[in-house]
């Protein structure tokens, strides 16, 4: 099979076209399906790998790409994982945890989910890694309920977009940050009740104008560094502050007085390392609460471009610039 290959740690030219031998399933464990890969969806954490700062689980693929769009062309499916009856020549999306550059990737069958209605292979591959993110960590850390607040950091980033259209879907008041004036005016379009240029506006005076002056209730940050003191002051009493990602830098100074007063909630988590036991109550969560509303045509793929496998630097460039809107797609 065709793949792309990182030949070394790097830039986005350490990125490489190369043959593999095809992968099979389940050979590597029960439970798991061959896909014939149509789309794979390009994410940050791919850019980390490629640099070197996100090492590959023990187990998993070398080859880049969380998540891929195709054709069960085999595996298990007898397996009781197999939730959804899915059989050899049903297209699923499916989160991974590497593997999705190439024209075949194997994945657990409690890890892959039906197209919606309507979905075609680009647009399915949009969904596994930031929808199964947001609902892990905004819906089931972070415990967003019935009539709460949701500030999301970097609103214009393909987690942040999935934040917004699915926090909103669910009836959600939902405050984003980002980096320009455009990037503010295309969360509103998306749905966004508030959008705050970072750079031009101090969010958390921004937030308590909006609120009142009584904060949000959950904040999904990508940042950390010294935006923790600033996301504390912004936060409700019992409110959740869930991290899943320190691009601002991993230290930071906070008041605990704060968290003990007002009996605030600071955690976080990362998905790739966690078990599939774990990701199968994502899927099942998913396609209970979220599948209808795409099926419904309620909640969509946002894509801001498409590259064809062997562009897949090209990709990473895109990515690693922050221009987008939405998600960067393989088409394979």
């Amino acid at each position: 099979m065709r793949a792309i290959e990182i030949k070394e740690f790097g830039g986005p030219e350490v990125l490489t076209s190369a043959t593999r031998p095809d992968p099979l399933a389940p050979a590597a464990g029960s439970g798991e399906v061959l896909i014939k890969v149509y789309a794979a969806g390009v994410n940050r954490p791919d850019v980390l790998q490629r640099k070197g700062h996100y090492p590959v689980p023990v187990g998993a693929s070398d080859i880049p790409g969380l998540e891929v769009a195709g054709e069960i062309i085999g595996g298990d499916l007898t397996h009781p994982d197999n939730a959804f009856g899915l059989k050899i020549g049903d297209k699923v999306c499916a989160l991974v945890q590497g593997g999705g550059y190439a024209q075949l990737c194997v994945a657990p069958i409690a890890q892959c989910l039906p197209y919606p209605k309507g979905f075609t292979d680009i647009e399915a591959a949009a969904l596994p890694e930031t929808f199964y993110t947001v609902w892990s960590n905004v819906f089931m850390r972070g415990q967003l309920s019935q009539g709460e607040t949701l500030l999301v950091q970097g609103g214009s980033s393909g987690i942040g977009v999935a934040a917004i259209l699915i926090a909103k879907a669910l009836g959600h008041k939902v405050f984003v940050t980002a980096g320009t004036d455009a990037k503010c005016d295309a969360c509103i379009k998306l749905g966004a009740d508030l959008a705050i240029n970072y750079k031009t506006q101090d969010f958390v005076e921004e937030l308590k104008k909006a609120t009142d002056g009584k904060g949000v209730n959950v904040i999904l940050d990508m940042v950390t560094g010294d935006y923790i003191p600033r996301e504390i002051e912004c936060l409700a009493d019992d409110g959740r502050l869930v991290i899943i990602a320190i691009m601002g830098g991993t230290k930071a100074e906070v008041n605990t007085g704060q968290i003990l007063r007002r009996r605030l909630t600071i955690t976080g988590s990362t998905l790739r390392p966690r078990s599939v036991a774990f990701k199968k109550q994502i899927t099942e969560q998913l396609h209970a609460r979220i599948w209808p509303l795409l099926d419904a045509g309620k909640l969509k793929s946002v894509i801001y471009k498409t590259f064809n496998l062997d562009q897949a630097s090209e990709a990473h460039r895109l990515m690693e610039s922050s221009e987008h809107v939405g998600k960067i797609v393989l088409t394979v």
